[in-house]
Parts: structure tokens; sequence; C-alpha cells
């Protein structure tokens, strides 16, 4: 029951942002996917991609919505397609590890824990140093947000999507992303909690 009701609120509020993002609002897809992007990473990684296929799988879904966002009738049903998406992809990818690799472990239960995991210091340092960065990255302009986040993960990120999405001419993209890292390497650095986390 519980359950339940928090897939509506979170069915809500993806619509009310998705709604906000194609009415011209660029922080709208930032809030989208602060708030749906833990429940699309347990949805890959339950269809037993990789934690590496899992970010891959995510950030393919949020390339996706972009390329797609005008053909979604109904912003109500953007959680649905979002979840449909990264399933689909997790699925594509898990049958071709499985065609490329016969015989390997069917689930990835085990195959963990990860060998490259960090040490519990290390876990604890990392996670004081991504609090740091994700407090100085909410500084940011939105459009400074929103696209950093289309751009983040992906190896080939498809600029003319990313540009189209955010009104913006493909040249200027790139320029756009080192300007908006450089605030952002400004802003770290010039925080003393920094220094101690590097």
């Amino acid at each position: 029951m519980h359950t339940d009701a928090g897939a509506d609120s979170l069915a809500t509020r993806a619509a009310t942002a998705f709604r906000a993002f194609r009415d011209g609002d660029a922080s709208g897809m930032s809030r989208l996917v602060d708030d749906v992007t833990p429940l699309l990473w347990s949805v890959a990684r339950q269809q037993g991609v990789s934690r590496q296929h899992a970010e891959d799988v995510v950030q393919n879904a949020w390339l996706k919505l972009v390329e797609h966002a005008a053909s979604i009738a109904d912003p109500q049903s953007v959680l649905k397609w979002l979840i449909t998406t990264t399933k689909r992809d997790a699925w594509t990818r898990v049958a071709r590890a499985q065609r490329e690799q016969p015989g390997t472990a069917q689930d990835v239960r085990d195959v963990e824990p990860d060998a490259t995991a960090p040490s519990p210091e290390g876990a604890v340092v990392a996670a004081e140093e991504s609090t740091l960065v994700r407090s100085h990255f909410a500084r940011l302009p939105a459009r400074c947000q929103t696209l950093l986040r289309a751009v983040a993960f992906a190896d080939r990120p498809d600029y003319a999507h990313v540009a189209a999405a955010l009104g913006m001419p493909v040249g200027s993209i790139g320029p756009t992303r080192g300007r908006c890292l450089a605030k952002l390497r400004a802003s770290l650095t010039a925080d003393p909690r920094w220094e101690m986390t590097t």
C-alpha cells in the first residue's frame, strides 16, 4: 500500500518535472533526473546487468528521453516510459553478454563483491567528496546542470539531440560544457573542504 503511494507520488513528480522541461524550463530535467535515476539504477541492476553497464543503461534512457520527449503524449506516463526503456536496454545487454560469453554466471550476485571496490576508508572519503561536488553542482545555473547531466556519463553523447532539447546550437555544446565545468572547478577549489578530500 505504502509502495503504491510512493510510486504514485514519484510518477506525479516525474510528470510535473517533465512537463516543465517540455515547457522550456531546463531545471525540470534536472529535477526529473534527480528523482528518477535511483529507481532506474535499481531497475537496471534487477535485470542482471553489471554496475558499469547499469550506468550505461540509465544514461541511455535519459538520452532517449531527450530524443523522444516530443513524442510522449501524456507527461504522466514518463515514469513508465523510462522504466520500460531501461528494462529493454538492460535485457538487450544481458542477452548480448550471454551470447558473447556462454557459460558465464547468470546471476550478478555470483560475481560480487567487486575486487576493485574501494576500502571502507576510501568509500567514506569518496562519499564526502561526492556530497561536496553535489552541493557545488547545485549552485550552478540550471542550464549548466542540465547540460552536464545530459553529457556526463555518455562516451559519445548525441550533441544534436542535446542541443535540440536545450535550444542551443550544436557547436556551442562543447564550449558551454567547458565553461560550466570551469565554474564548477573554480567553486570547488575555492572551498577549503575540497583540499581535505583530495
